[in-house]
C-alpha cells in the first residue's frame, strides 16, 4: 500500500501539508481534493518523487511501478500508435531481448513474460485506447508534430493508461478532453485493475470513479470512504458533530467559569472553586473546523429584448474558402441555455465565434436584433491577460469613461473587493484569473454568455459559484463544457455539432452516452467491413408484396446466405485449431527444457513454426470479420431490399 506518516512540506517558507497521515491500500481509487492551493498537486509531485519532504515520509511497495502523466506533450515524427506503445517499457524491453538473446534460458524466460503480458494484443488495446480519446485509425498512424497541443495531451495521457502502472497519479485528466472522451475515460477508470490516486474538480468524475476522497483540511490529510457526494455528506455531518460540540464545551466552561468567579473568595467553597479550576485547565478545547468564505459571483442581468434575439437561416460559416458547418437553421432567445455537444474539431468553437462576430457567414442570413450585446469567454483569453496589470487596471482600458467607483462595483460581483481589486494579475489563481475572465466579458451587461469550457482552472467551489450565477442570469447562455454536471444543472437544451452541421438532441445526457457508444460500435464495425467496389445498389422491389411472395422472397435469401454461414463455420474451426496450436507451441517455447542439449535449430523451428500459426490465426480472424459483417450486411439488405418476383 502507499503509506504517508507525518508529512510535512512548506513552500517559500509556508507550512502546505503539516504532520498528515493516510494509507492507500492497493486497488483503492481515490480522489484527493481541496481548495485551489491547498497543495494537491504538490502532494502527487512528492508521492512520484518530484519533490522531497521536509519531514516525515511516504513509503511504496518496493517494485510498485508509479505512472504520471508528462507534462510536455510528445512531439516528433513518430507515429501516435508508436509512442503509445513504447509506454510499456517492460514489453519494448521484452520484444527487444527475443530479438538478441542467445542463452536458453533467458529465451525461455522472455517468451514465457511476453506471454504473461499478452504482448501479441498490446497493438489492439493501444488503438483502443487512443480511440476512446477521439483518434481514429488514420490519425493514430500520423505524426504527433501533426496535431496542436491539447491532442498531444491526449497521446500523454493515452500513453500512462497503456503502460498500466501500479499507482496511477493523474492531475485533472480532463482538462485536455471534450466531452465525448471524458465519458470514455469516466468509463475506463471504472474498471482500471490497479491503485489510482486523482485530483479533478470534474464532479461527475469523482462521484463515478473513487471509492475513497482524502481531502486536504487545514494541512491535514482527511480520508472519507465513497464517492464525492458521499464525501459531502459526511462532511456537513462532521462539520455540524463538531459545531455542536465546541458549543456544549464552550456552555460547560461557562458555567465552571462563573462558580469559580462567584465563590473563589468564599472559604467554604474554596476547595471547590480550585477543583474546577484544574478541571478548566485540564479541559481540551474543542478545535472548530474553520470553513473558507464561500465564493460567490454574479452576472449583470441585461435589459429584455424582443424574441428571437438571433436567427440563422440556411447559414455556412468557415474559414477560407473551407466551410466547417452548413445548413445551420438555429434560434436563441433570451431564455435559452444550450449546451454544445460534440467531438472536438467538429465545429462547436466556430459556431461560438460566428454567434459572437469573430467569424462572417460564408451563405445564408444571420440576423441580430438591434441591441444584441454579446459576452464570450474562451479558454485561450488567460493567456492575454496582462501579467503586470491589476484586475481594476484591465477593467478601466476596457472601459475608459467609466469612474473608478462603477469598474470597481462590478469587480465586486466577482469577488474582487477591496485591496483584491489592486493585485496584479500574475499573483491570481487560475481561478481568479477565470473569474476575471467573467467579469470583463460581462461588463457590457450581456443578452447572450458564450461560455467555451469555463471550468478548467475552476476548483469544485468556483464551479458551484458558476452554476448558482447562470441560473440566476436573466439572458441566453450558451455553453461548450466537458463538465457533465455543469450541463446538467445550467442546460435545458442540448445542440448536436456533427457531420458538418448543428441540430438539437433530443435527450439528455445519459441519451447521448447511450448514443456515443451506438455511434462507436458502428464506427468501430465499419472500419473492418470491406470497401465498396462500386456496384450498383439494388433496386427496390415494389412495397406491399403478398404473404406467399414474402415467404418465398425468404427461403430465397436464406439459401443465398447458407454458403457465406458455410464458409463462417469453416472459419470458426480453423480459428479453433490455430489457437490451440500457438498457444502449445506458447508453452515450448517458455519450457527450459526445450533448450537444453543441442537443441538450438530445433528452437528456431518452433519460433518460425509460431510466427507462421500467428500469421494464418491472424488472416482468419480477419477472414471471420468480413464474412460476418459480410452475412449482416446482406442479411439487412435482404430484410430491407425484397427480391423481385
Amino acid at each position: 500500500m502507499l503509506q504517508i506518516n507525518d508529512l510535512t512540506y512548506r513552500i517559500q517558507g509556508r507550512v502546505l501539508i503539516e504532520r498528515a497521515t493516510v494509507a492507500v491500500s492497493a486497488g483503492q481509487k481515490v480522489a484527493l481534493v481541496g481548495r485551489n492551493g491547498s497543495g494537491k498537486t504538490t502532494l502527487l509531485k512528492l508521492i512520484a518523487g518530484e519533490l522531497q519532504a521536509d519531514g516525515g515520509a511516504i513509503s511504496l511497495p518496493p517494485r510498485w511501478r508509479i505512472g504520471r502523466v508528462a507534462q510536455e506533450a510528445p512531439s516528433g515524427a513518430t507515429p501516435l500508435i508508436d509512442i503509445v506503445l513504447a509506454a510499456d517499457e517492460e514489453r519494448a524491453q521484452l520484444l527487444a531481448r527475443a530479438e538478441t538473446a542467445t542463452d536458453p534460458q533467458e529465451i525461455a524466460e522472455t517468451h514465457e513474460r511476453l506471454v504473461q503480458i499478452q504482448a501479441h494484443s498490446a497493438p489492439a488495446r493501444a488503438a483502443a485506447i487512443l480511440a476512446g480519446l477521439g483518434f481514429d485509425a488514420a490519425a493514430q498512424s500520423r505524426p504527433a508534430s501533426d496535431f496542436s497541443g491539447g491532442w498531444r495531451m491526449r497521446v500523454a495521457l493515452a500513453a500512462i493508461l497503456f503502460a498500466e502502472p501500479d499507482l496511477l497519479l493523474l492531475d485533472e485528466p480532463t482538462n485536455h478532453l471534450d466531452l465525448e472522451a471524458t465519458l470514455w475515460l469516466e468509463s475506463y477508470l471504472k474498471t482500471y485493475p490497479r491503485t489510482i490516486l486523482m485530483v479533478s474538480h470534474d464532479r461527475e468524475l469523482l462521484n463515478a470513479v473513487p471509492d475513497r476522497i482524502i481531502h486536504i483540511d487545514q494541512r491535514k490529510l482527511v480520508a472519507y470512504t465513497g464517492n464525492y457526494d458521499t464525501f459531502e455528506r459526511l462532511r456537513r455531518e462532521r462539520l455540524r458533530h463538531t459545531a455542536a460540540l465546541a458549543a456544549r464545551q464552550a456552555e460547560q466552561r461557562r458555567h465552571m467559569q462563573a462558580f469559580i468567579d462567584r465563590f473563589r473568595a468564599k472559604a467554604s467553597k474554596a476547595r471547590q472553586a480550585q477543583s474546577r479550576i484544574k478541571a478548566l485547565a485540564r479541559m481540551e478545547p474543542v478545535v472548530p473546523i474553520v470553513e473558507e468564505a464561500g465564493i460567490q459571483f454574479r452576472f449583470p442581468d441585461p435589459e429584455p429584448l424582443s424574441p428571437p434575439i438571433l436567427t440563422l437561416d440556411e447559414v455556412s460559416v468557415g474559414y477560407g474558402e473551407r466551410p466547417v458547418l452548413s445548413r445551420l437553421d438555429l434560434r436563441i432567445d433570451m431564455e435559452d441555455r444550450i449546451a454544445l455537444l460534440g467531438a472536438n474539431g467538429n465545429g462547436k468553437s466556430t459556431l461560438v465565434k460566428l454567434i459572437a462576430g469573430r467569424l462572417k457567414p460564408m451563405a445564408g442570413t444571420l440576423r441580430r436584433s438591434p441591441k444584441l450585446r454579446i459576452g464570450y469567454f474562451a479558454q485561450h483569453q488567460a493567456e492575454e491577460l496582462d501579467l503586470a496589470a491589476t484586475p481594476l487596471e484591465h477593467m478601466a482600458r476596457l472601459e475608459p469613461l467609466a469612474t473608478p467607483e462603477k469598474l470597481r462595483a462590478h469587480l465586486g460581483r466577482f469577488g474582487f473587493g477591496g485591496e483584491k481589486a489592486l493585485t496584479k494579475v500574475g499573483a491570481l489563481s487560475g481561478g481568479e484569473k477565470a473569474r476575471l475572465l467573467f467579469a470583463l466579458m460581462s461588463r457590457a451587461s450581456p443578452h447572450i454568455l458564450l461560455l467555451d469550457e469555463p471550468t478548467n482552472h475552476l476548483d469544485m467551489d468556483s464551479r458551484e459559484a458558476l452554476v448558482e450565477a447562470l441560473n440566476g442570469y436573466e439572458g441566453a447562455v450558451i455553453l461548450i463544457s466537458h463538465d457533465p454536471h455543469l450541463i446538467e444543472l445550467t442546460a435545458d437544451r442540448l445542440w448536436l455539432v456533427a457531420e458538418g452541421t448543428c441540430r438539437s438532441f433530443e435527450g439528455d445526457l445519459e441519451e447521448y452516452r447511450r448514443h456515443l457508444l451506438a455511434e462507436r460500435r458502428g464506427a468501430a464495425s465499419e472500419e473492418r467491413r470491406p470497401k465498396d467496389n462500386g456496384e450498383a445498389p439494388r433496386a427496390l422491389a415494389p412495397a406491399g408484396p403478398t404473404r406467399k411472395e414474402t415467404r418465398r422472397q425468404g427461403a430465397a435469401a436464406r439459401a443465398a446466405l447458407a454458403p457465406l454461414r458455410q464458409e463462417i463455420k469453416g472459419l470458426e474451426s480453423r480459428i479453433a485449431k490455430l489457437t490451440a496450436e500457438r498457444a502449445e507451441l506458447e508453452r515450448r517455447l517458455a519450457d527450459p527444457a526445450t533448450y537444453a542439449g543441442n537443441g538450438a535449430g530445433g528452437v528456431v523451428e518452433l519460433q518460425t513454426r509460431l510466427a507462421d500459426v500467428t500469421r494464418r490465426l491472424a488472416e482468419a480472424e480477419e477472414a471471420w470479420i468480413e464474412r460476418h459483417d459480410a452475412l449482416e450486411r446482406a442479411a439487412s439488405e435482404a430484410s430491407s431490399n425484397p427480391l423481385p418476383p
